[in-house]
């Protein structure tokens, strides 16, 4: 692997025409061209051939122009990359819920980058939390300081996490809780230093890009950050969400919906055959239509 050219190539994919320097102002800049440019989707994993969750492999397919991925996959290219720049980055283990009986579970749904030694005004321990793997989320890496942030008008709470934080003082990079943006489809995330080693993604992402019960099996989902713009095709509905406005409106062509992918969400399809995708239309009707009939719960 070309370590240069694939970070040249990866800078080029986002839109930028120099090195990002492991500041806070560059991380900020790499971060909103990342979640713009490089959408969150599950598609591979639909056609029933996930791609390799190793970081270098998934920075390859950003700088290439491929489908980076889902969670893992988003923050492993996004985590090789920072690294390779020169930024101070470690990981943690993110439980995402989005069932308040699911809050306090403990498996590993997520992988969470912090990056650390960039201290501010208002956030002088220096502690960012960067996430390209949410899909809907924030455009900017948020400051791990207990409270409120707001990024674009979208509101998103930090709170206190375990140990010394839970008794009051600052929140850090060890362990927090998350809520996250009003009218999204998860609601929560707990972050901790729980098993996230190489072995413990592995196998979560065996479960979740193979598993008959994994939700990122069920349907097509795409979705990319334009600043306050949230834009996602989830099935055969297309969505548009602001902080103050919600555009939602079904895909009823085949031509429609393909082009929403391609065009809207910038998902990379130069690999999908033209068996696979009448299959894959014809799928995606079948889950609307029992989505319909069940009152789009």
């Amino acid at each position: 692997m070309d370590v240069d050219r694939t970070v040249e190539g990866y800078l080029t994919r986002v839109g930028l025409g120099s090195v990002p320097q492991p500041t806070i102002e560059d991380l900020r800049v790499l971060h909103r061209a990342h979640v713009a440019h490089i959408p969150y989707d599950n598609l591979s994993i639909m056609l029933g051939r996930p791609d390799s969750i190793d970081p270098a492999a998934c920075a390859a397919r950003a700088a290439t122009g491929g489908r980076v991925g889902y969670c893992f996959q988003q923050n492993g290219a996004l985590g090789w990359l920072l690294e390779g720049l020169g930024f101070a980055l470690s990981r943690r283990h993110g439980h995402v819920w989005a069932r308040p009986e699911d809050e306090l579970g403990t498996v590993l749904n997520h992988l969470v980058l912090v990056v650390s030694g960039l201290p501010t005004g208002d956030n002088p321990g220096g502690h960012w939390w960067a996430d390209a793997g949410l899909g809907e989320g924030f455009s900017e890496p948020l400051p791990l300081v207990r409270g409120d942030h707001v990024v674009d008008g979208w509101s998103f709470g930090i709170g206190a996490g375990y140990g010394a934080q839970a008794a009051g003082r600052p929140t850090g990079p060890a362990a927090w809780t998350y809520r996250h943006l009003p009218g999204g489809v998860l609601r929560g995330m707990v972050v901790t230093s729980r098993d996230h080693a190489e072995d413990a993604i592995g196998t979560a992402h065996a479960t979740l890009s193979g598993g008959s019960e994994s939700p990122f099996r069920r349907v097509v989902v795409a979705q990319r950050i334009d600043g306050p713009q949230q834009r996602t095709v989830r099935g055969l509905v297309h969505h548009v969400m602001t902080p103050t406005s919600k555009d939602q409106h079904d895909l009823t062509s085949y031509d429609d919906w393909r082009g929403a992918l391609i065009d809207d969400l910038l998902v990379s399809v130069d690999d999908v055959t033209d068996d696979e995708w009448p299959a894959l239309w014809a799928r995606t009707q079948a889950s609307h239509r029992a989505w319909d009939e069940a009152g789009r719960p």
